[in-house]
């Protein structure tokens, strides 16, 4: 633990902390079969507001990674010192989420390995070597090679689906080459709702280290631009860009999905991080209206990956011994709908986990994993 005070950028705990409480929410609804749409992902192709969340935060981390090595770069860290240092906080994530996926059975024969929490590891691990040497352009280049890799092997490459038939290019669940790769690695500890191919796959997060290095071009830019409405302006100019050239991409080379995190969906949703972003740039660091009103996001954002992992644990807990039912009953039986029940749940989730956020930020207690 340390207690040490947020970077330069003030928007970017802000930021994150939206990120984990949309997480949050979205991951802990009342009852799964009632559900407004925009709080589901999308089936397959397209997207949905919850499938925003995850590049969210994935593009927050990577302005957080540029911050910090900015911060090592004035104290003249070196860059092995530096890279061991990340290296050992992507264990301890990566650690975490295969413990949460453990938990309550602790099947070590089901147990599934990918997930979220392992995907943020992987990500930091593979991004952070190309952060700390490397310039922005030679980022910039890699980020096009690691997506142009990824197409490659999706489009090009033929292999087996779960039925034997040998294909190149089928982007249908469990068709892919990824699905392909995850089976032969990963057999049975695969998402147990497809047990074919899984989310958080091996291949798909390719992609979604580029997601990540966004977000480092974009905070080593935001670390020299001066906290200005027109720094503001011009993150919402290329946030529209990105957007434009993410619906490009869906209509000529892969289409936008989530689950295979297509180059398409990593610069479409690097689009939105960035138009979101602008707006938390213009309120707090260029003080339109100030850091005060955004307090509650911040104090969220001091400790995302924390909270994320907490709320997880908690959420299976609450299975346990029928204890959700016994705390969901009583909104069931009030006169909204069933969808608008879901919800109160999820926001009184969201509400109880935000206590547990803001006894921490009164603690000064900052886990920095």
């Amino acid at each position: 633990m340390s207690s040490e005070a947020p970077g330069r950028i003030a928007s970017l705990d802000a930021f994150r902390g939206f990120a984990i409480a949309s997480m949050v929410l979205v991951n802990n609804p009342g009852d799964w079969g009632h559900l407004y749409a925009p709080l589901e992902h999308a089936k397959w192709d397209g997207w949905t507001f919850t499938d925003l969340v995850f590049p969210f935060f994935l593009f927050a981390a990577g302005v957080s990674m540029a911050v910090s090595l900015d911060r090592r770069r004035r104290v003249v860290t070196p860059g092995v010192t530096t890279l061991s240092h990340v290296a050992k906080r992507a264990a301890v994530i990566l650690v975490v989420g295969l413990l949460l996926n453990l938990f309550p059975s602790f099947s070590f024969e089901t147990v599934r390995f990918p997930g979220v929490l392992q995907r943020i590891a992987l990500c930091i691990l593979i991004a952070a070597p190309l952060a700390i040497w490397l310039r922005f352009a030679t980022i910039a280049i890699w980020i096009f090679l690691i997506a142009l890799a990824y197409t490659f092997v999706m489009l090009v490459v033929p292999v087996p689906d779960p039925h034997g038939v040998i294909a190149a290019g089928v982007l249908l669940p469990g068709r892919d080459y990824g699905a392909w790769l995850d089976r032969h690695l990963f057999g049975v500890h695969l998402w147990s709702q497809s047990k074919t191919w899984d989310p958080e796959g091996l291949v798909s997060t390719l992609p979604a280290v580029c997601s990540l290095l966004f977000g480092v071009l974009a905070g080593r830019w935001l670390m020299r631009a001066p906290a200005t409405l027109t720094t503001s302006g011009r993150l919402l100019v290329a946030g529209l860009v990105a957007l434009l050239a993410g619906l490009v991409l869906d209509r000529f080379l892969m289409p936008i999905n989530k689950n295979l995190w297509t180059p398409s969906y990593a610069v479409f949703m690097t689009g939105w991080s960035l138009v979101v972003f602008a707006g938390f740039h213009a309120a707090m660091d260029a003080r339109t209206f100030g850091r005060r009103p955004l307090l509650p996001l911040t104090i969220y954002g001091m400790n995302a990956l924390f909270i994320f992992a907490f709320s997880g644990f908690v959420a299976r807990l609450l299975i346990m011994g029928d204890t959700k039912h016994m705390l969901y009953a009583p909104i069931q039986v009030l006169p909204i709908s069933p969808e608008n029940a879901s919800l109160l749940f999820a926001i009184g989730f969201n509400m109880a986990m935000f206590a547990v956020a803001w006894f921490m930020w009164k603690k000064k207690w900052f886990i920095r994993a």
